[in-house]
């Protein structure tokens, strides 16, 4: 029994990778390439040397990727540098073999879902423990040894890459592969984060008991009862004790959870506040 709990994540894992690397290969050929258009990150540098040396794409996915999973071993570790260099040689693999149609030659539908079916591609594999594409790795090693936020490590890198391709290829082509980046960033979230990114929320009431119940009861989700201690006033000299709820909730039940507070009391204070995942604990599993 143990051994099939084990090995039932790995399952899970392999298959987010084997169809994220389905998607992503369908993006690169039945868009992309054909059309000489590129996204960012490493695969962008791929597809750039393919458009200017006619290089093959399979060739180069994995040579530029190396470097990265070194990186990976390093920076995040050994199991998730097997997987991603799995995953690569994968996808070089689907590329060279898998020949998908080209669907259209508008430029516009090429930029939007080749840079959909990337975006989802990486996005699947991230959630089987892997990347195609070793950019964020990049990112997070050089915030850690220089500074900076790693959100801004990698859109410095996409500058480069997006002003690079307005010399080698066309403003006008660098100005459609920079949609196709902006729509797999965008698919990349959603299928991390999902529809039901998750919110905690505290709350501060005069009617805490009735309040509580009312968010196991309706709402249902968990909540967490902290003491806190407010002060306010000219010196904060009205101080007083009262209890402080704290929930988590998807940001589909937001509307839900303060109609039902609103209920109880019109004058209660809550606080928003974005949390990527949340594990163990009675939290919801998202639907995506």
């Amino acid at each position: 029994m143990p051994k099939t709990k084990r090995s039932e994540p790995l399952v899970a894992d392999l298959f987010f990778i084997v169809i994220g690397v389905a998607c992503a290969a369908f993006g690169l050929e039945g868009f992309l390439l054909p059309n000489n258009f590129i996204d960012g990150g490493v695969t962008g540098v791929a597809l750039l040397l393919v458009h200017t040396f006619d290089w093959p794409l399979s060739v180069l996915l994995i040579i530029l990727n190396v470097p990265f999973l070194y990186l990976a071993r390093i920076v995040i570790g050994p199991q998730f540098a097997w997987k991603t260099g799995a995953a690569i040689v994968l996808l070089a693999i689907v590329v060279t073999f898998v020949h998908f149609p080209t669907l259209t030659n508008d430029k516009l539908l090429i930029s939007i879902f080749g840079g959909l079916f990337l975006g989802t591609g990486i996005g699947l594999s991230m959630r089987g423990g892997s990347v195609l594409d070793g950019t964020e790795i990049l990112a997070i090693f050089l915030s850690r040894r220089v500074g900076a936020k790693v959100s801004d490590w990698v859109i410095l890198i996409n500058i480069v890459i997006f002003i690079v391709a307005a010399f080698t290829l066309s403003m006008e082509q660098a100005m459609y592969s920079l949609i196709t980046y902006v729509v797999a960033s965008k698919a990349l979230d959603f299928i991390i984060d999902g529809v039901e990114e998750y919110t905690g929320v505290t709350i501060i009431s005069q009617q805490n008991a009735a309040v509580r119940e009312a968010l196991i009861n309706e709402v249902k989700c968990g909540v967490t009862v902290y003491k806190g201690q407010g002060g306010y006033g000219a010196r904060g000299g009205r101080e007083h004790t009262h209890d402080v709820l704290y929930a988590v909730i998807t940001r589909l039940e937001i509307r839900k959870l303060t109609l039902a507070v609103q209920d109880i009391d019109p004058k209660a204070f809550m606080v928003f506040s974005s949390i990527s995942d949340v594990h163990g604990g009675m939290v919801k599993k998202r639907t995506v």
